[in-house]
């Protein structure tokens, strides 16, 4: 079995599973829980209910899924030797079944439907395809049109994008289009996009959030004659297999060594646009926490931070320093993830 990022796990409980990133043990997949059946779990959130008539999953909000499995399914956690603790994760043996992104994508382009959201899909799509010259092929789908349980009038459009060149032809595609193309635009042109969001961040305000999503250029808004709606979309890059290297390595040790501030330029950003988003640094200023003079890397698991920064800029970056011993290199890093002060945590170009 071979699978990577976005690609989903069922299990016989009910509980659909996302793969998380490219780094796992043998025989195992840490993971981030999405849905589950309402034999499992119910939620009073109005935005959880998916299914189009019937419920057939409630979505997870924040630590929900983490919640539910670590106090009643711990059977779904793997340990992660280079932490030394246990993440949350699906063991080969207890996966009932496998959906691809890719394969959904071909699926749902091969369905005879009337669906108003399906012919959106179809649109934007070949749209892009004429932009690009990238082939279907070079995409996928994921979330409720993965899994079948979209609602025609109300379901976003989730695409993804495979590879990194593929990536950067998207998104030269989009620029073009968002300038030429008057039913597709920028969804973060205005700061209509953050104002409904309950902003938790610190250090790093609503303004900027807006500034650094708007020149990814991923999210889209699509005016759609088909659905009669505006719908929303989104393209989210993931490795391609000849890109997908799983650096985990059993006897690396990770430890914690602080929390660091400083002030970093970009020499590195071939894994921007990935979970976890790797940008290998050069530190100019520490303004607060240890001085270390090895730290070789930003190391992300926040999506707020994926393409955040381009190679040759500089970054504000404040998170937890981490020492890794991987043999005998060692070295330190600055990682941005879930865990104590996480709304402390920022990375943006200054």
């Amino acid at each position: 079995m071979k699978l990577r990022d976005r690609d989903a796990i069922i299990t016989d409980d009910g509980i659909l599973f996302r793969v998380y990133g490219y780094l796992h043990p043998k025989g195992a997949y840490v993971c981030d829980p999405e849905y589950a059946s309402p034999k499992i779990f119910q939620s009073s959130n109005p935005r959880a209910l998916r299914g189009e008539k019937d419920t057939v999953y409630y979505k997870f909000f924040a630590d929900e899924g983490m919640k539910l499995i670590l106090n009643k399914f711990p059977q779904y956690t793997v340990f992660y030797e280079p932490l030394q603790k246990c993440l949350v994760g699906v063991n080969e043996v207890d996966i009932t079944e496998v959906r691809k992104p890719e394969y959904g994508l071909q699926q749902v382009l091969q369905k005879k439907s009337n669906d108003v959201l399906l012919k959106a899909l179809h649109d934007l799509l070949d749209r892009i395809l004429s932009q690009s010259g990238l082939k279907t092929t070079d995409f996928g789908v994921f979330g409720s049109l993965l899994h079948g349980f979209y609602h025609p009038d109300l379901s976003d459009l989730d695409f993804i994008v495979y590879g990194r060149e593929n990536m950067d032809k998207l998104c030269i595609a989009l620029e073009t289009l968002y300038r030429e193309d008057p039913s597709l635009w920028n969804e973060f042109d205005s700061m209509k996009a953050v104002e409904s969001k309950d902003w938790k961040f610190l250090n790093y305000s609503p303004e900027e959030y807006r500034w650094h999503q708007q020149r990814k250029l991923i999210y889209a808004y699509f005016d759609s004659a088909d659905a009669g709606r505006v719908v929303k979309a989104e393209f989210e890059p993931v490795k391609s297999w000849k890109e997908n290297v799983n650096e985990f390595n059993n006897f690396a040790r990770i430890s914690h060594a602080g929390w660091i501030k400083a002030v970093a330029e970009i020499t590195g950003d071939r894994d921007a646009p990935y979970i976890p988003s790797i940008y290998q640094i050069d530190v100019k200023e520490t303004l607060d926490g240890p001085e270390v003079p090895d730290i070789m890397r930003i190391f992300s698991y926040m999506e707020e931070f994926r393409m955040q920064a381009k190679k040759g800029e500089k970054v504000l970056v404040e998170g937890n320093l981490e020492k890794v011993i991987d043999g005998t290199n060692i070295y330190h890093q600055i990682t941005l993830s879930y865990g104590p002060r996480y709304y402390e945590q920022t990375m943006k170009v200054i």
